[in-house]
């Protein structure tokens, strides 16, 4: 079986692919944690979150595969099953049922900021072992970042 190899020392590799693992799961879970807030929806200021949840899935998604497909370019397989979401996520979950617009905006400014942390911390252990991996985590943290910013201006 053919194998992807990697210009990275398996150290520095292994440091790369744990940051782009870790986001992938982060992005996966928020792309589908936006989705089920954006469907449940309720309240006085419906169209204008509903249309800024489906950015923030848009967004999500398009930074979860460009994070997989860096990850398989250095040699390492990423993990985007649903258990393996379910089983490492660190994102606050909603109950069943209808969300109020409030109950979002608190509960998204959360999530976006957790995420966010995570993705600096990432940032921060890429720095030296991967400038490519760290810099499409940069990129991505900018746009996570700007829709955190836009969430906590709805409170």
């Amino acid at each position: 079986m053919a194998q992807i190899t990697s210009s990275l020392p398996s150290d520095k590799q292994q440091i790369a692919g744990d940051a782009l693992q870790g986001a992938l799961i982060d992005l996966l879970d928020l792309s589908l944690v936006g989705k089920q807030a954006h469907w449940n929806l309720i309240g006085r200021n419906f169209r204008s979150l509903h249309l800024q949840l489906d950015d923030i899935v848009a967004l999500a998604r398009n930074g979860a595969d460009s994070a997989a497909e860096r990850a398989v370019a250095l040699g390492v397989n990423p993990d985007g099953r649903a258990a393996t979401i379910a089983r490492d996520t660190r994102l606050g979950q909603f109950e069943a049922g209808y969300i109020e617009d409030g109950k979002v905006v608190a509960a998204f400014t959360d999530i976006l900021g957790a995420t966010i942390a995570r993705m600096r911390e990432r940032i921060g252990a890429t720095e030296e072992a991967d400038p490519v991996t760290q810099d499409l985590l940069i990129g991505i943290t900018d746009g996570l970042e700007k829709q955190h910013w836009m969430v906590q201006a709805q409170r």
